[in-house]
């Protein structure tokens, strides 16, 4: 008797996780809302979601569900019991160039280099990728910049 998750979601009121999924022997798809039990707005989502993927009743189905996707909706759902709204909640998780991450706190700066370091993974190019090409160099465009008058004595010296 296996499980195939296909899509895994959250419902606010009650607090759940909602999984979408087929059973392997008779190719049904089914839905499965898993309740969120002891999750409050101070708590701990990383622990919330190694709880809820080891519990017994649970484990079966959530065995194919990535651990950093059940954080992610427990962090949806912990942001909902803030009082802040979906796009919010969302928009926490998009990786903006512009955002100053010396102002967020440790666990949304640990979030963020966690992302960073997905996508760095997903972007980043290895040896064995059909694209790869060892030593490349790039000529870059240099800017026009303004001479200054300490540049040119400093020329002079090396």
């Amino acid at each position: 008797m296996g499980f195939e998750a296909k899509r895994c979601g959250v419902q606010f009121s009650p607090p759940s996780i909602v999984l979408i999924y087929v059973h392997t022997d008779t190719k049904k798809m089914r839905k499965r809302i898993i309740p969120v039990r002891n999750f409050s707005k101070y708590s701990d989502y990383s622990v919330a979601a190694e709880r809820l993927k080891n519990h017994p009743r649970h484990r079966d189905y959530l065995d194919q569900v990535p651990q950093s996707q059940l954080e992610k909706l427990h962090i949806i759902l912990r942001d909902h019991m803030q009082g802040l709204s979906l796009e919010d909640s969302l928009a926490s998780f998009r990786l903006d160039p512009e955002e100053d991450l010396n102002k967020l706190d440790d666990e949304e700066l640990a979030r963020k280099k966690g992302q960073m370091d997905t996508l760095f993974e997903r972007n980043c190019k290895r040896t064995d990728d059909p694209d790869f090409v060892y030593d490349l160099e790039v000529e870059f465009d240099k800017p026009n910049q303004e001479k200054c008058s300490w540049d040119d004595e400093s020329d002079d010296e090396f």
